[in-house]
């Protein structure tokens, strides 16, 4: 493959791996310093997705609670401790993704993530996971001083990976993914095993899939710029 190879682009958690174990387990840590009744896990899938700040507002919402910015600030701070020091106590990667990215391996391509969680987990994460070592970069929320949906750090991340917009595609579970990628003008390849409170066909992307295995036939379908 000559010019510029082609770039997967992957959100983190919900589409490279199932982390809403240990998300809510630093979360009900949380709402538990707060005097706030425990959240079931069951629903994470609604309330993950853009970041550990907006979980916590999220988890409160969901007990009737707010916080000031300041307290906020003091909460995540809890949060990112309990959650870094037991990040993979039942965070897996999902089924076929190991063999998937093989095969696009084999044939040039390139991963990178780009996640709104902090690049210090995200990084933590994955290689607890046996996997960081896939990727090209790993962007968190605040590798760039912003995150998603806005592009920036979409684009930003396919830069640092040595891609193009032209020859890239994210993968993502969520609205928030769809968007930022609409919004950088990429094409999408959408997870519906993730973290989202409606369909993620809802959403319009390229493509959905369901499993791993599925992939390789979606992006094959996506036509992107020749190099």
């Amino acid at each position: 493959m000559t010019g510029t190879p082609p770039l997967l682009v992957f959100d983190l958690d919900g589409t490279l791996a199932e982390t809403a174990g240990d998300l809510f387990a630093a979360l009900n840590v949380v709402l538990a310093q707060e005097g706030c009744p425990q959240l079931p896990v069951e629903e994470a899938r609604s309330l993950l997705g853009a970041g550990g700040r907006v979980l916590i507002q999220r988890g409160l919402a969901e007990v009737g609670r707010s916080v000031t910015p300041e307290r906020l600030e003091e909460l995540f701070s809890l949060f990112l401790a309990h959650y870094n020091a037991h990040i993979a106590d039942h965070s897996f990667l999902f089924p076929g993704l190991v063999p998937s990215l093989d095969k696009f391996e084999q044939a040039g391509w390139g991963f990178s993530i780009c996640t709104n969680k902090m690049e210090q987990s995200a990084h933590k994460l994955m290689k607890a996971l046996g996997a960081a070592h896939r990727f090209r970069f790993i962007c968190g929320q605040d590798t760039f001083g912003v995150g998603k949906p806005n592009p920036l750090p979409l684009i930003k991340t396919i830069e640092a990976s040595g891609g193009t917009l032209r020859r890239s595609i994210m993968i993502g579970d969520s609205r928030t993914d769809i968007d930022t990628a609409k919004a950088a003008g990429i094409p999408v390849v959408a997870v519906d095993f993730g973290y989202t409170d409606l369909p993620v066909a809802t959403f319009n992307p390229d493509k959905v899939i369901s499993h791993f295995d599925d992939l390789w036939d979606a992006v094959a379908e996506i036509e992107l710029v020749t190099p």
